[in-house]
């Protein structure tokens, strides 16, 4: 079993990689994205890939898959009808939310509509305090008549359950689990102490009605690639990629599908993470563009930034706090509705927008001949010659060039009177300023000085923008890795097996001696390392990391810090207020010694072993030593303002050392880098394509 598989779901394409663990060697496929069941392409593309290949299914000893069909669900509004158990009083949490304005001069505000409707959140007499007492015994005949009600009146395929305060005393919520299990083996049921144990109702609540909307769904589309892979003759390991940047198995993944949001895009930022290990990068901006939505993440000494905090199913796309809040571990992304597919048109000022609406996998741009009769990002580099018509997808799907001509003078070129060029230039350079905006926004946010970073880019669309989007970022370098247009699937084929526990428990430090403060670990890390146990790592294999969530009293907000690794023998808690002061002053530029100190989330995170892809991979497609320049094609020069002659290259043909310099169009199956004039570009070691960008180019 020599064989990994990376498969990544995309709004457009479905990506594969399968990675030859003896030779290196790396094999990639894109398949059309099957809307009405994306495991039809899962099971589609692998048997295609390995009949291509002539690999024998039993040689594939793992397949890794990475998807966005979680969060497709909850912003579509496509999975189970679901129910809410809550303590009496609490009804109406989900619609109180967190009482804040994320407009406060918008007089129409609109808040997402909760997933589960008032009319299915019942209530049960019960009550924990803060500090885990129980001041009323929970009514367990009533929660029976009520969840009995919610099935039989109301036909409910899924139960969430928030009681306030649980996830400091689970005691009640663990006993409705117990009885509903006993008593509804059909329906599926989650508690908040073990989706989101986090304190502040609102937040815990909608994550945990989230898991339970989504639990029916994931279960069944995990169901249906595992009897197809099976039905190929696969008996590898199945592991489903997890926002935080690890892998888990499709057990796990059935049982938190809200840790699957935003599963693929994490993977593509683990390898532009890779690649700067390898390139000795510290910090990069990883840019991932595919044919829905742009992806952008800030990897800070060659770690991805993460969060805890996640909004889905927004109802202003670039305004914070209006859409449903998520507590999980997770790659910090920001996502801009920018992709191959987003349409454009005239807005109500008479100016350009593209997105966040997407012509998506199905009918998909003009230029498909799908269907498709809005003008698309795709239909407008391929009119500014960025893409050659009959060598997409290697030729696999030759795009209609006059279909894209159509659509953009239709829809943008006539109603503004600009000529056909000057409409598709709008077009890209518009998503080129709309991703450049949210770096800026969001790197000034972390205090991330991205103007010395290199940029790694990826995905279909993103080798085509990404020098652009650098200049204005004044950002100097670009990685174009090999095989960029499915580097997400890559990422999988590197992500560990890991499992991650926060908890909410306010306490003092000056609770504490180094004893209890070790022991205050001990169940987090028994809980989460039998994740890993039963997945088939050994306890010796496993890796800890604790983190803390930690503030001064009185404060508002808290800061996370990482312990030291090492034994826990009480060395960690002895230099904790020193290591809290550092992490503080880091932040804010200074700290008070002298102020009493308040723990508010206990993490802990376990990690197995990570798949090894040796000094590199070298696709199959590869043939160094062949004529690299294809030729010459007529494309837009926007320093020129007009249609010139563009070098192509064939990127399989180059090899280590060569050089080139822009104006040129470097080919791949999967996608095209565009080098502007000026612009320099070498191919290293490991047949990366690294583009310096010219000094004292304007964007």
């Amino acid at each position: 079993m020599n064989y990994r598989l990376g498969v990544d779901i995309g709004g457009t394409f479905t990506d594969f990689a399968l990675f030859d663990t003896r030779s290196g060697s790396m094999a990639v496929h894109k398949q059309l994205t099957t809307p009405e069941d994306p495991s039809i392409a899962v099971i589609a593309g692998t048997r295609t890939l390995l009949e291509r290949h002539a690999i024998d299914v039993q040689n594939l000893s793992a397949v890794i898959h990475g998807t966005t069909l979680i969060n497709n669900a909850v912003i579509e509004r496509k999975g189970a009808l679901t129910g809410m158990l809550t303590t009496k009083g609490f009804r109406d949490v989900l619609d109180i939310g967190m009482e804040r304005r994320y407009d406060l001069f918008d007089l129409r505000l609109k808040f997402p509509i909760p997933l589960v409707p008032r009319r299915l959140r019942v209530e049960v007499d019960e009550r924990v305090l803060y500090d885990g007492k129980v001041a009323q015994a929970l009514d367990l005949d009533q929660a029976r008549q009520e969840v009995t009600r919610l099935v039989g009146e109301h036909g409910i395929e899924a139960l969430a359950v928030g009681l306030v305060h649980s996830y400091v005393n689970s005691t009640h919520e663990d006993a409705i689990r117990a009885m509903v299990e006993k008593e509804f083996p059909a329906l599926y049921v989650c508690t908040s102490a073990e989706v989101a144990p986090f304190m502040r109702e609102f937040e815990r609540w909608t994550t945990t009605t989230i898991n339970a909307f989504t639990q029916p769904l994931a279960d069944r589309y995990l169901g249906h690639i595992e009897t197809g892979l099976h039905d190929l003759g696969f008996r590898g390991s199945f592991l489903i990629m997890s926002s935080s940047g690890g892998t888990v198995t499709a057990a796990t993944a059935r049982r938190f599908p809200v840790r699957t949001l935003d599963s693929g895009p994490a993977a593509g930022v683990l390898m532009s993470a890779y690649h700067g290990r390898l390139l000795g990068d510290q910090n990069l901006l990883s840019f991932d563009m595919g044919g829905t939505t742009a992806k952008g993440s800030l990897i800070r000494e060659q770690q991805p930034l993460r969060t805890y905090e996640l909004e889905v199913a927004r109802v202003h796309e670039a305004k914070k706090g209006s859409g449903l809040p998520v507590k999980i571990p997770i790659i910090h992304m920001i996502e801009i509705g920018a992709g191959g597919g987003g349409i454009a048109e005239v807005d109500e000022r008479g100016l350009i927008r593209v997105g966040p609406n997407s012509a998506g996998a199905d009918p998909g741009p003009a230029c498909y001949g799908r269907g498709g009769v809005k003008p698309t990002l795709t239909d407008a580099n391929l009119v500014l010659g960025y893409l050659d018509p009959e060598f997409f997808l290697g030729g696999a799907r030759p795009l209609d060039r006059a279909a894209a001509e159509t659509v953009i003078t239709e829809g943008i070129a006539r109603p503004l009177d600009i000529e056909l060029a000057r409409a598709a230039w709008g077009i890209h350079e518009i998503i080129n300023e709309d991703v450049a905006r949210a770096f800026r926004v969001h790197a000034s946010e972390r205090g991330f000085d991205y103007r010395s970073c290199t940029m790694v880019a990826f995905g279909g669309s993103g080798p085509l923008h990404a020098l652009r989007i650098a200049r204005k970022l004044q950002a100097p370098r670009v990685v174009f890795p090999s095989g960029a247009g499915v580097m997400s699937a890559f990422g999988l084929l590197v992500s560990p097996l890991s499992f991650e526990l926060v908890r909410s428990n306010r306490k003092f430090v000056s609770e504490f001696d180094s004893a209890s403060f070790e022991r205050e670990f001990v169940p987090l890390i028994e809980e989460a390392s039998q994740f890993l146990i039963d997945a088939g790592i050994e306890r010796t294999d496993i890796k800890l990391q604790r983190r803390l969530d930690m503030r001064y009293f009185g404060q508002g907000y808290d800061i996370e810090v990482v312990l030291p690794d090492g034994p826990a023998d009480g060395s960690a808690f002895d230099v904790l207020p020193d290591e809290f002061a550092r992490t503080y002053e880091k932040v804010f530029s200074m700290s008070f010694i002298e102020e009493p100190l308040e723990i508010v989330n206990w993490k802990v995170e376990v990690t197995g072993p990570t798949p090894q892809m040796g000094d590199g991979y070298q696709l199959d497609q590869s043939a160094p030593g062949g004529e690299a320049l294809k030729g010459t094609r007529t494309a837009f020069d926007p320093s020129a303002g007009s249609m010139i002659e563009w070098d192509v290259y064939d990127r399989y043909a180059l090899k280590p050392g060569d050089r080139l310099t822009g104006p040129a169009l470097v080919e791949e199956t999967e996608s095209t880098c565009v080098i502007g004039a000026g612009d320099s570009a070498l191919v290293d070691d490991r047949y990366n394509l690294i583009a310096e960008i010219a000094e004292g180019e304007d964007a």
